[in-house]
Formats: structure tokens, sequence, C-alpha cells
């Protein structure tokens, strides 16, 4: 079993902003697996195809790992089998990358996970691009991509379904993937 988590923030008003890459990723994920939502009981939504589940949590991004660890947990699933997919302010818009384990690097819903489950976990880091300035940070994740900056992003999901099926290789073949 594998599981597939992409961080966001539920709800209608957060959907299309860059914090929700993640979200975005797994949707487009979903739907190419044709996978079936079997449960909201994990602080989430969870979905399966085949040998892999789909994970929305319902936390917001700063509690992501306590829904991570409830999935993790009850279909005991280890920490090599678990790709989390996440918006990167340090890559520019729809770059790729793609790794295994290292540190938050200040994102908070990794922040969260690392101290449910360790750090020890698979990583596809969506670029979303940087503000100017260091304390527009919070607005601009929040705010919701443009139309080109979408279309740049949704370019890449097929990287990332090729990459989800074949993680291990993922980091020599898909990373730096760009629009």
């Amino acid at each position: 079993m594998k599981l597939i988590v992409g961080l966001g923030n539920p709800g209608k008003k957060y959907e299309l902003n860059r914090h929700n890459v993640g979200f975005l990723a797994v949707d487009y994920l979903i739907n190419k697996f044709n996978a079936s939502k079997i449960s909201s009981k994990f602080k989430g939504d969870l979905y399966k195809a085949g040998e892999y589940l789909f994970l929305k949590p319902n936390t917001f991004m700063n509690l992501s790992g306590e829904s991570v660890v409830l999935v993790k947990d009850f279909y005991k699933i280890d920490n090599d089998d678990i790709i989390v997919i996440h918006d990167d302010i340090d890559l520019r818009i729809g770059a790729l990358k793609f790794k295994k384990g290292g540190s938050s690097g200040g994102h908070n819903g990794l922040k969260s996970i690392d101290k449910c489950i360790g750090n020890d976990y698979w990583r596809i880091r969506i670029g979303v691009g940087r503000p100017e300035r260091k304390e527009e940070v919070v607005h601009y994740v929040l705010s919701d991509f443009n139309k080109e900056e979408i279309e740049c992003i949704s370019k890449n999901f097929e990287y990332i379904l090729k990459a989800v099926e074949d993680i291990k290789n993922a980091s020599s073949k898909y990373s730096k993937k760009t629009c």
C-alpha cells in the first residue's frame, strides 16, 4: 500500500491558493487513477485505487501530520511508501523536485508531519515562486494562482503521476520539469 498525501487547506476559499497545490495535484491523481472515496474518518478525505491511497487532510496545513499518522498507523504503511506533495516557495513556478527525507525548510505542513511520523518519507515539491519581501510570504502562499500560473503548474501533473508510479527513480528522471 502506498499513501499519497496532498497538502493544502480545506474549503472553497483556499481552493486555488498557492499553498493548496498539493491538493490540486492529488485531485489530478485521484481522477487519473479513478480512485473512490473510502473514508472521512482520518481527519481527512481518503481515496483508494488499487495499491494507492490518496489523502487530503482536513486539519488545515499546520496540523497535517495528525491526519497522516492516523492513516499510516491504521494501514500499517512504512514511511518509504509515503509521498507528500506540497508547495515550495524556494522553487520557481512550475519547477518540480523529488527527494526522500530532509528538513521541512520552514514549511509548517511538513513540520507537522515530521513531528508525527519523522522526516524519512518521499516529497514532491512543486514550485510556487517567492514574493519579493519575506514579510509577504503568508499572504503570498494564501493568494490564488493567476490563469497562466495554474496552466503552468497543471502541465507538470503528468510528471507527478509518473513519479508516483516510479518514486524510487523520480529524483533523477523527473526533477526540474518546468513550464
